[in-house]
This record gives C-alpha cells, sequence and structure tokens, in this order.
C-alpha cells in the first residue's frame, strides 16, 4: 500500500471526514480549520504562503491537520489542491471559501481598475474556481456529496463607504452560493453562506481605533472573539446531507449593523 493510501485508509477506517478551509493561515481560516478539527475533521488548511500554515499545523501536532499550498487565483493551482487532497484522503466532504481580500478605500471614480480585478479574482473568481473543483470532486465521489460554506460578509447585505470593490465581489458570493445550492441538490451537495460581522483578526484591528462610518465620521466598533465564528462554521459543516444553513450571520452584537446608514 502508498502512504497516500494509508492515508485514505486510515482516514475512513478512523471515520474521519475530510476539509479544506481556504485563507487557512490566519485569522477565521485558522481559527476555523482547528475548530474542525477539533470536531474530528481531517483538514487541509490552504492559503499561498506554506510558513503560517506549517506553523498552524505545528501549532497542534494531536490534531489531524495538513497544508495545501495554492492560489485561489490559478485554476491549476486550484486543481492541484483538491487532486492532493483525493490522493492522499480519498475524498472531500466539506470546502470552506475563506480566501478573500479587502481594497484600499477609494471614491468609485478614483479606483483603479487593476485594485478592482485584484479584489474580484480573489473574491469572487477565487471562490469560483474552489467550488468548481469541490463540485467535481464530491458529485463523483463514492458516497457522493458534500458541503461548500461561502464566506460572504455584512458587506453582502449593507457597505461599507468606499468599498465598491470588496461589496460588489460579496454581493457576487450571495448568487454564487445560491446558485450552487441550486445546482447541487442532485449530487447531495448543500452549499451555505456565513456573513461576518466585525470578527476579531489583524485585518479588523483598526475598528478598535475608530473607522469610517456611513456619514463619514469615524467611530469605534466592537468586535467579537473570532473562535465564535469558528463554532458558527462548525455547526454549519455538522448538520446532515438533510440539512443546510443557506445564510447565516454571526456578528458583534452592537457593532453598528443593524440601521447603518
Amino acid at each position: 500500500m502508498t502512504d497516500a493510501e494509508q492515508s485514505a485508509s486510515d482516514a475512513a477506517s478512523a471515520g474521519r471526514r475530510v476539509a479544506i478551509v481556504t485563507g487557512g493561515g490566519s485569522g477565521i481560516g485558522a481559527a476555523s480549520a482547528v475548530a474542525l478539527a477539533r470536531e474530528g475533521w481531517t483538514v487541509v488548511v490552504a492559503g499561498r504562503r506554506v510558513e503560517p500554515l506549517t506553523a498552524l499545523v505545528a501549532e497542534h501536532p494531536e490534531l489531524s491537520m495538513d497544508c495545501g499550498v495554492a492560489d485561489v487565483t490559478d485554476p491549476t493551482s486550484v486543481h492541484n489542491l483538491f487532486a492532493r487532497a483525493v490522493n492522499k484522503y480519498g475524498r472531500v466532504d466539506l470546502l470552506f471559501n475563506n480566501a478573500g481580500r479587502g481594497a484600499w478605500s477609494a471614491e468609485i471614480d478614483e479606483l483603479d481598475v487593476k485594485e478592482w480585478k485584484a479584489v474580484v479574482d480573489v473574491n469572487l473568481t477565487g471562490a469560483f474556481l474552489c467550488t468548481k473543483e469541490a463540485f467535481r470532486v464530491m458529485r463523483r465521489q463514492d458516497p457522493p456529496g458534500g458541503r461548500i460554506i461561502n464566506n460572504g460578509s455584512i458587506s453582502a447585505h449593507v457597505p461599507r463607504p468606499l468599498s465598491v470593490a470588496y461589496t460588489a465581489t460579496k454581493h457576487a458570493i450571495t448568487g454564487l452560493t445560491k446558485s450552487t445550492a441550486l445546482d447541487g441538490r442532485r449530487h447531495g451537495i448543500a452549499c451555505g453562506q456565513i456573513d461576518i460581522g466585525n470578527a476579531a483578526t489583524d485585518l479588523t484591528k483598526d475598528m478598535a481605533s475608530g473607522i469610517l462610518q456611513a456619514d463619514f465620521s469615524t467611530g469605534v466598533e466592537p468586535r467579537m472573539d473570532v473562535e465564535d465564528v469558528a463554532r458558527a462554521v462548525v455547526y454549519m459543516a455538522s448538520l446532515p446531507p438533510e440539512a443546510n444553513v443557506l445564510t447565516m450571520t454571526v456578528m458583534a452584537t452592537t457593532m453598528p449593523y443593524v440601521g447603518r446608514g
């Protein structure tokens, strides 16, 4: 038996489900990967840079976690990520489409088209490429089926000022989620979206000192522990095939979301 066959056999004999988490080197992705692994998943933590991935895996030697270096904007890189997971573990049961990026704040007429395209490439095209590969694997594996969770954003509902590129992609993620949920029905593939507001990560640290509000004033915003987001992801992932969370909003309780603007 080859090493790959042994890994797949070990995962199957342990009853482990296999997950791929993109953008897994830090923040929401890292917290979710660890939380899933603690619940018995075998987790392939994916990202562009190998150093944070290997550091995360090394911090948790007791968990079934593996590194998968991949650029979600590159079709070949994404294909290889999923092919490696299938070759090593036999199947993919969950994709958490978490990789994403923001854009610098700008008036619409001052936003560089290159910046627009860079945000679309990661947030939307990257999510599509990973969904495409997950769908391909899930509907052909035995037994077929699986689950895809897309990281949307509260910006999928209401924008922040000067954020046209990010906001547009997060609205588009909602369309991707619903189309995937519809097309996945006959293949046993569920798809849902988690919209997150103010998780305490490096990307939201400016909220603690003050961030631009809808009236263009600056205000401090409360944040929530990223572990609470990870728990929500685990809940969505743990549902039986007959149930699905199509959309979930998890947010800092007192953040200015309801009534924003």
